[in-house]
């Protein structure tokens, strides 16, 4: 029987993908916008299993994105390797511009960012060619002025490794434009990945903006510098075709790759809409790929992104071999002293003695500091979570927390940006009672106190819980996971979604605290969190 490769292959709020092969592993980056740590790092070897080894944004210092709202930050990462090294490269919008760091490990520690000064745009890659040669591939506005916006052109750079391992800007030369867009006044080119297979270089990019209309395309040359002809039966993969009611659209932002049995492979991204709308935002998939006439093409049945793939041409190692196969997420994680590679922060604090939370100030629990930053502002509120992966879930943790004032909060919310999401937060009634309290953000002047009750627990622990099903809500709080009681149901879930709240990212479910305003020296400390499929 052959086996399937189920996709995606990450759910959940894993946009932007970039992948590359050393020997039999394969290692996969992608965006993560204002969240921190940054730029998730996976690693596979078969392509079924997938399990993340590091981050390459992985401490203070290291970059700064203070103040960026949740869809800004870090975009479309490219990952590859040359001669020992790991380059990633990567944008940071609206500060500091496109960048590169490397190191000789994939999980990391990655170097501090070499700033690539005159590289303007976004998505920037880097391609090796066989003469010894490096090129910064990118795409930035159109030189002559753009003729309507996202009139995009991609272009090419030489760099100078030599200046890289100086730590000086690696660009040399001037600017070659290579491509615009397949369809005529099509928008955004973006995403491009140069490759050499054969006697042709080929350019892999995607256009036609994020959403709906999003697709891969792709060009090839005998020089890398041109002329370019593009594959006339561009696009080579799209579902805009389908329209919006399809079981999988948003497909684009491309990269391909060989395995070491010569199978060709693409992953990109895509969304998987419930009832209209797509909560866990931008995701990852994999399709094969086959030449013919020395173009790419898609080799699933359809042409199209599929939810299973034959994997019959990829050689998996005895099942027996347990070192071969990745153990999926933990449904409950605890606070070791260390965040769980797959949490996320809010930004990141400028310095360590600025941070929001510590996993060592209490052993076995995260601690939640409640400073004056809110999940609505724009600075490093105390917040810790984890994407949603599917559409029915659940998610609790467990809380204790004693307020001094009745400003301090604390408790779980889902979030998918400042201006949208759900927060179940414990407050200061007396000694004895608390006030539990559930708020619903739905736009940036829109807060709505969906239910305020007293509650009474024993000591200061809560266990406080959401579960979705069928994009409806559920709320939940009680002394521990045995005895929760209901406190608000039939809430609409397709506000966590891009839909409503607009931007780039998938929701998250976490846990929080805060001085709403105010410093105020207190503290949550959170000792589980569970999160599981309802699938």
């Amino acid at each position: 029987m052959t086996e399937k490769i189920q996709n995606p292959v990450l759910s959940g709020f894993y946009p932007d993908p970039s992948i590359c092969r050393v020997d039999d592993n394969f290692y996969l980056v992608t965006s993560t916008f204002a969240y921190f740590p940054g730029i998730p790092v996976f690693q596979s070897r078969d392509l079924f299993n997938w399990k993340q080894i590091g981050n390459a944004i992985d401490r203070p210092g290291q970059l700064c994105y203070e103040g960026h709202r949740i869809s800004q930050g870090l975009f479309a990462p490219t990952i590859r390797y040359n001669n020992g090294t790991f380059y990633i490269l990567c944008t940071l919008i609206h500060t500091g511009g496109n960048f590169i760091i490397t190191s000789k490990n994939p999980q990391g520690p990655y170097s501090d960012p070499v700033w690539l000064e005159g590289a303007d745009g976004i998505d920037p890659s880097i391609f090796f060619d066989d003469d010894g040669k490096v090129y910064y591939t990118g795409t930035h506005p159109a030189p002559e002025g753009e003729a309507y916006s996202g009139d995009y052109e991609i272009y090419i750079r030489e760099m100078d490794l030599q200046l890289l391992n100086e730590g000086k800007n690696p660009l040399t030369g001037d600017n070659t434009g290579i491509w615009r867009t397949a369809l005529r006044n099509a928008i955004w080119p973006e995403g491009p990945h140069i490759y050499k297979i054969g006697n042709w270089y080929y350019l892999i990019y995607a256009e036609g903006g994020t959403g709906l209309d999003h697709a891969v395309c792709a060009a090839r040359a005998k020089n890398i510098r041109g002329p370019w002809e593009g594959k006339k039966s561009n696009p080579i993969l799209t579902h805009r075709h389908l329209g919006k009611n399809t079981e999988i659209i948003n497909t684009g932002h491309a990269d391909l790759f060989d395995d070491p049995n010569g199978n060709w492979w693409m992953v990109l991204l895509a969304s998987r809409p419930f009832e209209g709308v797509c909560p866990l935002g931008r995701e990852t998939f994999l399709v094969p790929v086959f030449w013919e006439n020395d173009w790419p093409f898609i080799g699933t049945k359809s042409g199209l992104i599929e939810k299973e793939i034959d994997a019959v041409c990829v050689t998996r190692k005895s099942q027996d071999s347990r070192a071969d196969v990745f153990a999926p997420e933990p449904v409950c994680d605890h606070f070791n002293e260390k965040l769980p590679l797959n949490w996320l922060s809010i930004r990141m604090p400028v310095k360590k003695e600025d941070a929001a939370f510590s996993l060592t100030e209490r052993k076995d629990a995260l601690r939640l500091f409640t400073i004056k930053d809110t999940m609505r502002t724009k600075g490093h509120p105390s917040f810790a979570g984890r994407r949603i992966r599917h559409k029915n879930w659940a998610f609790s943790a467990s809380i204790e927390f004693a307020p001094n004032t009745e400003n301090e909060s604390a408790g779980i919310v889902l979030f998918q940006n400042e201006d949208w999401h759900y927060r179940l937060e414990l407050g200061m009634k007396n000694v004895v009672n608390y006030i539990l309290k559930l708020i619903k953000v739905s736009g940036k002047d829109n807060e709505e106190l969906i239910k305020s009750a007293e509650i009474k627990l024993k000591g200061a622990h809560a266990v406080l819980a959401a579960i979705c099903k069928e994009m409806k809500l559920s709320f939940f709080y009680g002394n521990d996971q045995y005895s929760l009681e209901l406190f608000a149901d039939s809430q609409d879930a397709k506000i966590l979604s891009t839909e409503y709240a607009g931007g780039f990212v998938g929701s998250l479910a976490g846990v929080f605290a805060s001085g709403n305003g105010s410093d105020t020296k207190n503290h949550a400390d959170v000792f589980w969190a569970e999160y599981r499929s309802l699938e």
